[in-house]
């Protein structure tokens, strides 16, 4: 009889405060999202086979099938994120002269995290086929190694610019403040995380758009190419947003709601300021904002978070960001 099938899962994240400075030595805050995850299942097999979702199918009844199918889940499924989560495990083991055997799988992944809405959807894939496959050969990549490895596989295979900030807090799970400043990341090879307790957070909303709204590599290239270009306001207004995770850690652990809430509507401030905002995220923030919350963005666009002042307020932010097309959800964190 072959052995049981495994599974590896990992959650939904939202950015609370930092990003996108986690790229570049900044510092971060984000939960997972326990309401929305992606497993990936590996059973043996004679052959190594990856069995397409859904979305990564490419037969349709007829072009407007095809459109809707776009508009829903965009152009880019989930085989190559697997793939690619295989090669740096393979990669990892041969390096370290890991023994894999001969042994074979099919792969199967599904997800309920929504697409390309800044949520760490992609991130989550690989990294419960991360997960995944040390079950499956019985293997133990040490925690603090994971998020790099996870990275990896997004931006040196699939040429995705991101950052760790994702990666940590899928693979630590909870509350996760994360230091990547350069001395710590040049020392250590990865940055320094503190575990935080999730019941720190107040009640808050996490709102997204029904389809894909950004692909994150692309929102953040041009960012990066100021960057390495020395771009002072880039570079200053990065700073910034990378010293509100900090202020927001002290927040939290001294109960400051109300402090909390100015700095997720600062970060958004500073963010705009280098980046792009789309039409359908600023309404988000804006009608957020007119009803007395606090938002900004979980990631690269699509979604916002905010922190929610008792059920009168979030009956309002579901009325009225539902009115413009967004799912609202006071969502499980940690």
């Amino acid at each position: 009889m072959p052995p049981p099938a495994v599974e590896g899962r990992a959650h939904a994240r939202a950015g609370i405060l930092g990003n996108p400075s986690d790229g570049y030595f900044g510092r971060t805050l984000s939960v997972v999202l326990t309401d929305f995850q992606a497993t990936v299942t590996l059973e043996e097999s004679a052959d190594l086979r990856i069995e397409p979702d859904a979305a990564d199918l490419d037969v349709f009844r007829d072009m407007g099938h095809l459109a809707e199918s776009v508009s829903r889940q965009g152009y880019y499924g989930g085989g190559r994120l697997i793939k690619a989560a295989i090669k740096i495990f393979h990669d990892y083991c041969r390096d370290r002269d890991l023994p894999l055997g001969d042994r074979n799988f099919t792969v199967r992944y599904q997800s309920s995290i929504p697409r390309q809405v800044g949520l760490g959807g992609s991130s989550a894939i690989v990294t419960g086929a991360l997960r995944a496959l040390m079950a499956f050969y019985g293997l133990e990549i040490p925690q603090r190694e994971q998020p790099a490895l996870v990275l990896s596989a997004e931006l040196e295979e699939l040429g995705i610019t991101a950052g760790l900030q994702d990666r940590v807090v899928q693979v630590f799970g909870g509350l996760v403040y994360m230091d990547f400043s350069r001395e710590i990341m040049e020392a250590r090879g990865h940055g320094a995380y503190e575990s935080l307790d999730p019941s720190l957070l107040p009640r808050m909303f996490v709102a997204h758009q029904p389809g894909p709204a950004k692909v994150s590599g692309r929102v953040l290239d041009d960012v990066r190419a100021r960057w390495d270009r020395g771009d002072e306001e880039v570079r200053g207004t990065l700073h910034a947003i990378a010293s509100l995770a900090t202020e927001g850690r002290a927040a939290l652990l001294d109960g400051n709601s109300g402090a909390l809430s100015s700095l997720l509507d600062r970060n958004f401030d500073l963010r705009r300021r280098i980046m792009k905002i789309s039409d359908d995220d600023l309404a988000l923030v804006e009608a957020a904002r007119s009803l007395g919350a606090s938002a900004k963005l979980t990631g690269s666009g699509g979604a916002i978070i905010g922190m929610l002042e008792g059920e009168e307020m979030k009956a309002k932010i579901q009325e009225r960001l539902g009115a413009l097309g967004a799912r609202v959800v006071e969502p499980v964190m940690g």
